[in-house]
């Protein structure tokens, strides 16, 4: 092998990578500190060195490289996993032209702010010119993606290597058959917990220092990332050693801002587990939005809404509220944080109906990309779905169509891993619980270490070397398998329900 052609392909590969970080650095003030005049030059700032990256990526003297690295025999096997996902996202990048690129930045730019001023004034008609324009971008991007079958594929495949229509529906068909009927099963024959404790006010004060404790006791390295608000919690990276989340704050609902620190913290443990040493490489990145979606939503439900959690930590949530808490116990609380009922609100919903809230995501983005749905009466149908599917009434489009944050980003085909991460997370964590001796014991004394150590081994440090499926097979013998999901669900919500 030719080291120096493989220590060039490690150079332009930090090079590319410098220029997205550098986007994503501006992208997080953006969205946190950034003045409003400055949307106009940042929209321009964005463009510029998300362009400059994709005509590095796109180069014909990139392409050259990466076919003469990937026909190298004398490649380790690390090394040739990296030129092999390299030259499949090379394949990929040069389907989209320079000039598209730089459109759907400014597109992407320019939906986010209508969203944001829609959001004010709860009012879709306000988003709906951008967020159509919006839809005819990503069909071209499918169109020029190319995929075998349904054309929403091409954008599923960016976000979940190997998802398509044909498996998610038979997935979600499988969704709405077992899990709606254990729903129905705990409204009709189960024991309600009251939750009126929960409806005081948390001081916000008192809610963010909460909040930073719980992140530290995860694993959270703060000297290699910090918390922030925003008005949707995200995390963000710039290397494993700058991994940045934000959450929010709403002093009437305590577990918003526990479920966003928690959730966002599982996000920032895999970007800051990921290996240094293959900075800007695949190797050095995430196996997919599924696979990180498990992350988050590991330690959100499995962990951080389960009775050794609060165990280890309820004395802490009392001292920080002690007015609002007296006289409850970890058992009543537990409870309390774990009833089952429909709402509007996708990220608040409990753990079993928020699949509810991603099929619905996933039918009108399915049905926005094919054309069979409009963004002239979105928010119409967007209601509709909520009154069949969960019952209720959606009150206003804030409380409907305008309440995520992705569409304004371009991120159509994202929300199916939401469901996809769940499903495997249920399913690492009970082989999670197979391998590492006395982990509930671990987690009722508020050591989460083992937990993280064991995901370190597993997931963070393999990077891209797997697919989503191939890892879960890896780890747990067999791919993705509903069963685990359901019968974490009916054990946990049985017992909460006294339902046996």
């Amino acid at each position: 092998m030719n080291q120096f052609k493989y220590e060039d392909y490690k150079a332009l590969m930090h090079k590319i990578k410098d220029l997205e970080y550098a986007a994503a650095v501006l992208h997080w003030d953006m969205e946190t500190y950034m003045p409003t005049k400055g949307i106009r030059f940042r929209s321009q700032q964005l463009a510029t060195l998300q362009a400059l990256a994709h005509e590095l990526y796109t180069a014909e003297s990139t392409g050259i490289l990466l076919k003469e690295l990937v026909n190298d025999k004398a490649l380790d096997e690390l090394q040739r996993v990296n030129v092999q996902l390299s030259l499949e996202d090379y394949e990929k990048a040069t389907k989209l032209p320079n000039d598209f690129v730089k459109e759907s930045s400014l597109i992407r730019t320019e939906a986010f702010q209508a969203w944001l001023k829609a959001k004010e004034a709860n009012d879709y008609s306000i988003f709906r010119p951008a967020l159509t324009k919006m839809v005819e971008n990503k069909k071209q991007e499918a169109a020029l993606l190319g995929s075998n079958g349904h054309v929403y594929n091409a954008l599923l495949d960016q976000y979940e290597k190997g998802a398509e229509v044909e498996k998610l529906d038979l997935l979600f068909k499988d969704v709405r058959e077992k899990l709606v009927t254990f729903v129905k099963e705990l409204k009709e024959k189960g024991q309600s917990s009251p939750s009126h404790f929960l409806n005081h006010v948390f001081p916000k004060d008192q809610q963010w220092s909460l909040g930073l404790e719980l992140l530290k006791q995860m694993g959270y390295d703060f000297e290699a990332g910090r918390q922030d608000i925003s008005a949707h919690p995200f995390t963000t990276n710039f290397s494993p050693e700058d991994v940045r989340v934000t959450t929010r704050i709403d002093e009437k609902e305590l577990m918003s801002m526990i479920g966003s620190c928690i959730h966002e913290g599982g996000h920032a443990l895999y970007e800051q587990g990921l290996a240094t040493e293959q900075y800007g490489l695949p190797l050095g990145s995430a196996t997919s939005l599924g696979i990180h979606e498990s992350q988050s939503r590991l330690w959100e439900n499995n962990v951080a809404l389960g009775l050794p959690y609060w165990k280890a930590n309820f004395a802490l949530l009392q001292k920080t509220f002690p007015a609002q808490l007296s006289g409850i116990n970890v058992q009543s609380f537990y409870k309390s944080i774990n009833q089952v009922s429909p709402n509007f609100i996708r990220i608040e919903a409990d753990e079993l109906h928020y699949h509810l809230h991603v099929l619905i995501r996933y039918e009108l983005e399915k049905g926005l990309i094919e054309g069979s749905i409009s963004t002239d009466n979105l928010n119409e149908i967007w209601n509709q779905k909520y009154r069949d599917y969960m019952g209720v009434e959606v009150p206003d489009d804030n409380r409907g169509v305008l309440q995520d944050i992705h569409w304004s980003q371009g991120l159509m085909g994202y929300f199916p891993t939401y469901s996809l991460g769940s499903f495997y997370a249920a399913q690492f964590f009970a082989q999670a619980m197979k391998e590492i001796p006395n982990l509930i014991l671990e987690i009722e004394q508020g050591n989460m270490k083992p937990l993280l150590d064991w995901l370190r081994e597993k997931i963070h440090r393999q990077g891209r070397r797997y697919t989503s499926e191939e890892l879960c097979t890896q780890i747990c013998g067999e791919g993705l398998n509903l069963k685990y999901f359901m019968d974490y669900a009916r054990r946990k919500y049985s017992e909460i329900y006294e339902v046996f």
